[in-house]
C-alpha cells in the first residue's frame, strides 16, 4: 500500500495498487462529481495530480481528447475517472473548486 494526499483538505489516505483514483477520493470521503459514469466523456473530474505521476497510469486517448475540450487545463491535469494508481509511490492531488466538495 502507498498514501493518496487529496488537497486543498490535505487528507491522505492509503490505497493498494489498481485502485482507480476517482474511487479512491470518493471513499476517502472527498466530493468529486462524475457525470458520465467514468468514461472519461464529461470531464467534470478534472484535476490536477501534483506529485507522483510516475505512480499512475498513463493518459489514454479518450482523456487525452477530453481534456482538450476542457478550458483551464495544465501540464498536471488528468481525469480522476480514467487513472488506475499503481501504488509504485505516493499521489497527491489537487481537486478544483467547482466540480469539488
Amino acid at each position: 500500500m502507498t498514501t493518496l494526499t487529496i488537497l486543498p483538505s490535505g487528507k491522505t489516505t492509503e490505497f493498494t495498487a489498481g485502485t482507480n483514483l476517482l474511487k479512491a477520493i470518493l471513499d476517502a470521503g472527498e466530493k468529486l462529481v462524475s457525470k458520465c459514469g467514468g468514461e472519461a466523456k464529461c470531464g467534470a473530474c478534472h484535476l490536477f495530480v501534483t506529485e507522483g505521476r510516475k505512480g499512475i497510469s498513463k493518459m489514454t486517448p479518450a482523456e487525452n481528447a477530453k481534456l482538450d475540450t476542457i478550458v483551464g487545463i495544465g501540464s498536471k491535469s488528468r481525469l480522476a475517472c480514467q487513472i488506475t494508481l499503481l501504488g509504485t509511490e505516493p499521489v497527491t492531488v489537487e481537486l478544483l473548486g467547482a466540480m469539488s466538495g
